[in-house]
């Protein structure tokens, strides 16, 4: 599997042609995709979920699944490899199709240059969005805050499951959950967030609807996915693993949560759509 910080592949030209649910999706003539919001809460997608797709085939399954909401990710809009002009075409694109973007994501290694981090947070405002969020080590931080500041930009720090094989030596460093977050957000302005990936947290041993509840303020962005409880917390559709997921939106919908949550599905990589439209099926059934 290959993973967000593994993923160096140039996707934004790709022309693959792949089909969505059995047939290939177009451009809908019927008009933009309506507003994902389900009982007042916005529903997106990570778009790390179609990490093997360009980004016209991305829109075409969110055009296919319903969803009107992006957190888009680097390997689809890369700071480091794409220019203004690339970031203002992506946001049409989006836009034509009724798509607008909740956060981008971009990746920070500890030697992240201040040219790249200009580039990147720049970028977030040309997509038409204040919020980041961002798989990063702790070192980071603190140039990150200096960033926000800058930029006017909120970003949140995401979790990960620390067993997770791509995580091995690097546990210290990284996110994994309440005292990682602690320490990290301690002394920083407002600006420094939380990314909850509430599939990672689950696997992690902590609880995240308490955490939903107690954090709610500093959370600006929801990662959304199922892992069961087994040995290596396998990738589950949602419902069928162990992670609170109804739980936790239940939660946010009572709390009025303002941010997204968005799908982060990471099984079947080379075609998605139909995970990911049993996914925002399995949202729309807990929140009824």
């Amino acid at each position: 599997m290959v993973t967000r910080r593994a993923f160096t592949g140039g996707v934004l030209g790709a022309t693959a042609d792949l089909a969505f649910g059995g047939r290939a999706f177009a451009q809908d003539p019927l008009g933009k995709i309506k507003p994902s919001v389900v009982r007042g809460l916005k529903i997106g997608v990570q778009s790390y979920t179609y990490r093997k797709l360009p980004l016209e085939k991305m829109i075409d399954s969110m055009r296919a699944v319903g969803l009107s909401s992006v957190e888009l990710w680097t390997g689809h809009l890369d700071p480091a490899k794409h220019d203004d002009a690339d970031f203002k075409a992506t946001r049409e694109k989006l836009a034509a199709a009724g798509i607008t973007v909740n956060a981008y994501c971009v990746n920070f290694r500890p030697d992240v240059t201040a040219d790249l981090l200009d580039k990147a947070f720049r970028g977030a405002g040309l997509l038409g969005t204040s919020l980041m969020t961002t798989s990063t080590e702790k070192s980071v931080v603190p140039r990150l805050d200096e960033w926000c500041d800058k930029y006017k930009v909120r970003i949140g720090l995401h979790n990960h499951w620390l067993g997770d094989e791509y995580m091995k030596g690097r546990e210290a460093e990284n996110f994994g959950g309440p005292d990682d977050y602690a320490e990290a957000l301690r002394g920083r302005s407002s600006r420094i967030a939380i990314n909850l990936d509430i599939g990672h947290f689950s696997a992690a041993g902590h609880d995240p609807v308490a955490f939903f509840k107690d954090n709610f303020d500093r959370i600006v962005s929801l990662h959304v996915k199922d892992r069961d409880k087994d040995e290596k917390h396998t990738y589950r559709r949602f419902g069928e693993g162990a992670t609170p997921i109804a739980d936790v939106l239940k939660l946010a919908r009572r709390l009025n949560y303002r941010y997204t949550a968005n799908i982060e599905y990471e099984m079947d990589e080379q075609d998605p759509t139909e995970g990911v439209r049993d996914s925002f099926a399995y949202v729309k059934r807990a929140l009824s």
